[in-house]
């Protein structure tokens, strides 16, 4: 995907207004659900398997795919609204969403408070729990912060990537308003924005006692978003398979690898400087281009891997062994990306829980195994029973009582 940017949009009916959909692919689920065991491991604190996750490796990481596939799942999910409906309904929808991300994200942080609190009650000659988080400041004066919070002008540290969202969902309805014009001023828009993050350091205030801003600046991220919605929208053309443009993929890939793996650049003292001169490039709150290029490239590269629609991701003989245990966590997989807000929301609180057990029983080999397998059987949970609810039950049964 490489080729995936807004200046690769094709020359096809600049004036239609509307969203295109499609059926759902495989693909998509099955990255967001990797991103969201990506995600738990990596806020859980001092778990050794962070050591190996993605970000490690490269400037991008597992919330370059939650972005980005969030927005091709917008496309989907929205987009019939826009189509059928109209950019009034359109934006209503969009509205509505946001308003569940809104109670999601003030649910999220009473439920985290408290469980720290809790956690320092239960342990108080153990680690502070509250101070880990930063969240003294809220409770030494929460008459002004609650309504900060409320407001999203305080947002702590660690419960900044739903606000993000909020911001980019609430750009959505213009920028199909501008793509209904013309696409070309819809990427212009896109980029103006984020460049007024990277360039101009535009940005919202993260709390009023001090300078510091969101640590996902949505000014930034959105580029990556609707990069991904302008695909699954197709407003933009997935790039073709080329062996040339896959080998250049691999080749940005493990080029960066020297930059961004800790042990080599902090060995290395020309990649070290090269961070500290060049950091702009590679800033996560910003998005700095660089992150673009090198998901771009990652994504392309597991996007020829993948093969057509997926089918390289199911088992080719699903009657072996092999075959049949990984078309079982195929699901799994697929599950968990299919209820990905439900999840992520569910892996953040529980990614704080994981840390504090790990600090009652030890950071052992064997305890980090257990405890994240632990965590990723709990958030699988976590799917199928949002999977359920989202089903209504309720109704099918009421049905089959009907007839009887």
């Amino acid at each position: 995907m490489a080729t995936t940017t807004f200046a690769m949009a094709q020359t096809v009916n600049e004036t239609a207004p509307t969203v295109l959909t499609k059926t759902r692919d495989v693909r998509l689920d099955f990255f967001r659900g990797v991103a969201m065991f990506i995600i738990l491991i990596a806020h859980v604190p001092g778990n050794w398997l962070t050591l190996w996750i993605p970000a490690r490796f490269g400037f991008s990481d597992a919330t370059e795919i939650f972005v980005f596939c969030s927005g091709m799942a917008s496309a989907l999910a929205f987009g019939r609204v826009f189509r059928e409906q109209g950019n009034l309904m359109g934006a209503v929808r969009i509205s509505y969403r946001v308003w569940q991300i809104y109670w999601a994200h003030i649910c999220l942080f009473f439920a985290i408070a408290t469980a720290m609190v809790t956690l320092n009650m239960l342990f108080p000659d153990g680690r502070d729990y509250v101070g880990q988080l930063n969240l003294y400041p809220f409770f030494k004066d929460p008459q002004n912060n609650l309504l900060g919070l409320l407001t999203l002008t305080y947002v702590p540290n660690y419960f900044d990537i739903l606000p993000m969202y909020m911001v980019i969902l609430i750009m959505l309805p213009f920028v199909v308003l501008l793509a209904g014009i013309n696409r070309w001023l819809a990427a212009g828009a896109v980029i103006a924005v984020w460049l007024s993050a990277s360039v101009l350091d535009f940005n919202f205030p993260a709390e009023p006692w001090s300078e510091r801003q969101w640590f996902f600046n949505p000014l930034g991220w959105q580029l990556i978003f609707f990069t991904g919605f302008a695909l699954s929208a197709g407003w933009i053309s997935p790039p073709r398979v080329d062996p040339r443009l896959f080998a250049a993929a691999i080749l940005v890939v493990l080029a960066t690898v020297p930059f961004a793996y800790f042990r080599v650049f902090n060995e290395f003292t020309w990649f070290l400087e090269w961070r500290k001169e060049w950091s702009f490039l590679i800033n996560k709150t910003d998005f700095g281009i660089l992150r673009y290029v090198h998901f771009l490239s990652v994504a392309y590269v597991a996007w020829v891997l993948a093969g057509h629609r997926g089918a390289r991701l199911q088992a080719q003989n699903p009657n072996s062994i092999f075959g049949s245990v990984w078309q079982k966590a195929l699901t799994l997989i697929l599950k968990v990306g299919q209820q990905s807000l439900a999840v992520f929301i569910a892996s953040m609180f529980l990614a704080r829980l994981m840390g504090a057990l790990l600090d009652q029983v030890g950071r052992t080999h064997f305890s980090m195994l257990w405890v994240n397998l632990l965590g990723g059987l709990l958030i699988i949970c976590v799917a199928y029973t949002a999977s359920w609810y989202k089903s209504q039950p309720w109704k099918s049964r009421n049905k089959t009582h009907a007839k009887t």
